[in-house]
């Protein structure tokens, strides 16, 4: 099977996902998973389909047809290269928001190594806190040669820079390899 990966954006009214979903069904696509989300006022989708490799050129085709200033549509193949065994954390931050928070922990997790497998960030009125909090939760795929402890110990240092609030899922699976 192939993997094609579909980044849609458009401003947000009804029909969008029809459209994409439509021209998937027609060539015989699965739509595997996906994540969509309204952000002030655009709607933005990613999308992984599986179709047969005799299939694919069309389907892209007819996807890339989608695409006008109503629908942008981009279209990419999917990897399917073994991942390295790495093991899951869940990441959760909280902290007044400023300029900068995702830059700091994703240069931090970039410098050793660690790939950010989710990431969903949002500003929350605070009126305990007297103003506006940053919240992130991710999901970090970390190299087995990295100690769980070794990258705590710094995202906590840099936390305390940033003066965030930072906690640790170790609940997810031990190792990962490739599916």
């Amino acid at each position: 099977m192939t993997s094609l990966i579909l980044n849609i954006v458009g401003p947000d009214k009804p029909g969008l996902v029809s459209a994409v979903s439509e021209q998937a069904a027609a060539f015989g696509a699965n739509w595997m998973e996906s994540r969509m989300i309204n952000l002030a006022g655009q709607f933005a989708g990613i999308v992984h389909l599986q179709i047969e490799p005799t299939q694919a050129d069309a389907l892209i085709a007819a996807l890339l047809a989608l695409d006008s200033p109503e629908l942008r549509v981009f279209v990419t193949l999917g990897e399917t290269a073994p991942a390295a065994p790495a093991r899951l954390l869940a990441l959760d931050l909280v902290g007044q928001d400023r300029p900068g928070i995702v830059k700091e922990i994703s240069r931090l997790l970039a410098e050793r190594g660690v790939s950010i497998e989710e990431l969903n960030t949002e500003c929350v009125s605070g009126p305990q806190a007297g103003g506006t909090l940053f919240r992130a939760t991710a999901r970090l795929l970390v190299p087995a040669a990295l100690e769980t402890d070794t990258l705590q110990r710094a995202l906590e240092s840099l936390a305390d820079d940033l003066m965030v609030d930072v906690t640790f899922d170790h609940a997810a699976p031990d190792v990962l390899t490739a599916s």
